[in-house]
């Protein structure tokens, strides 16, 4: 039984790009540039892809990476992979979202100090640096206190009330404003737990599955990065992915 373990949760379907985990990038699915990445960043950690679809799981073992079928019912990535740690018996779960391909070595071992210490679960941010991105509802914004998450929102956060919501570059960089990354950490006991749970109303009205940790009354820890990320969500997001790579 692994002291910590990475499970990448993957699900074939996607609303705003349809089967972006298999869209092809210079010669590779996205989801393998996600494994490759992971294994080369952090390669002390054993890792894992919870799938939903034959189709993933062929991907991923073609690149003699370990795949674990888990249902199709589920509601979000973490109750994906609170199934898969039923075989993989991990004590701490790091979660790399399957569309995170710039993912890096110091995030991962920084969420595994997270998680080793008194937080039941911890995740990243990162400072916006441009408005538009600060305004993108699909670059989800965070803001937090003494470590630990207040909120999750795909809403501008914090409002700038003096200024009508309207700002600019500057303003962003110069204030706290920081945007959420897909990577968590969860001990096994309240990844079990989450499972467990009814999705939360804030969780149903923003699609942001950690919601549900905050309505339920647990903490996330947060560690800032610098490390910047390039999170597909959109066609145009892999674009840009394949632009970074040149």
């Amino acid at each position: 039984m692994p002291k910590t373990a990475i499970i990448v949760p993957c699900r074939l379907e996607s609303t705003r790009f349809p089967r972006k985990l298999l869209h092809v990038i210079k010669g590779r699915p996205l989801l393998r540039w996600v494994a490759e990445r992971i294994s080369s960043q952090a390669p002390e950690f054993p890792l894992y892809f919870a799938v939903d679809h034959p189709l993933l799981a062929e991907c991923v073992q073609a690149g003699g990476f370990r795949a674990i079928m888990t249902g199709a019912h589920h509601q979000s990535g973490t109750d994906r992979i609170a199934e898969a740690n039923q075989t993989v018996k991990a004590e701490r779960v790091i979660n790399v979202q399957a569309d995170e391909p710039l993912v890096t070595g110091q995030q991962l071992r920084e969420l595994d100090a997270l998680i080793a210490g008194t937080a039941s679960m911890a995740t990243m941010a990162t400072p916006f640096h441009t408005a538009a991105d600060f305004n993108n509802p699909n670059q989800v914004k965070v803001v937090f206190g003494n470590g630990r998450a207040l909120y999750f929102s795909r809403s501008p956060m914090p409002f700038a009330r003096e200024r009508g919501g309207v700002v600019d570059d500057a303003w962003v960089q110069s204030h706290p404003c920081f945007k959420h990354l897909g990577l968590y950490a969860y001990n096994a006991e309240l990844l079990d737990k989450l499972s467990k749970l009814p999705l939360g109303k804030l969780e149903q009205i923003e699609k942001l599955e950690q919601l549900r940790v905050l309505e339920n009354g647990y903490e996330i820890a947060i560690g800032v990065t610098q490390d910047q990320s390039i999170g597909v969500d959109t066609p145009e997001d892999a674009v840009k992915f394949e632009r970074w790579l040149g």
